[in-house]
């Protein structure tokens, strides 16, 4: 089984960035946290990295339910979504599963959730 699901768009890197970040509201999520993967292991270590970005997505709501299920459920929050340029110079956007990461957790109550997050993510996926 994936821990993920991703598309290769026609977007530039940029674009797709502003995509992913549009579909994501539509579905009821923000993007709580940036992370240049890109930058931040040139400036740390010196390496020269495509460009790759870690959006930290984050539906409240589901979040809420979450948390309200789970005490320590907040160390696999937020929802990664990812947007980097691959290895043939194309834009590739992927999202975690979060049904494939919720399997770690022995909680029968985040299935559900888990579900309909899921959903959301793969509709944001197919729409960009």
């Amino acid at each position: 089984m994936s821990y993920y699901f991703s598309t290769v768009t026609d977007l530039s890197y940029e674009d797709a960035i502003a995509k992913t970040t549009e579909e994501l509201k539509k579905e009821g999520f923000g993007v709580l946290t940036q992370i240049d993967v890109k930058t931040t292991l040139k400036q740390k270590i010196d390496v020269d990295f495509p460009r790759y970005i870690i959006l930290g997505a984050c539906n409240p709501g589901f979040a809420h339910q979450a948390l309200q299920s789970e005490a320590h459920i907040g160390a696999m929050l937020p929802c990664n979504v990812v947007v980097r340029e691959n290895e043939a110079g194309q834009t590739e956007v992927f999202a975690v599963d979060p049904i494939a990461s919720m399997r770690a957790v022995e909680n029968a109550d985040l299935g559900s959730i888990a579900q309909e997050v899921q959903q959301k993510l793969k509709t944001v996926i197919e729409n960009i």
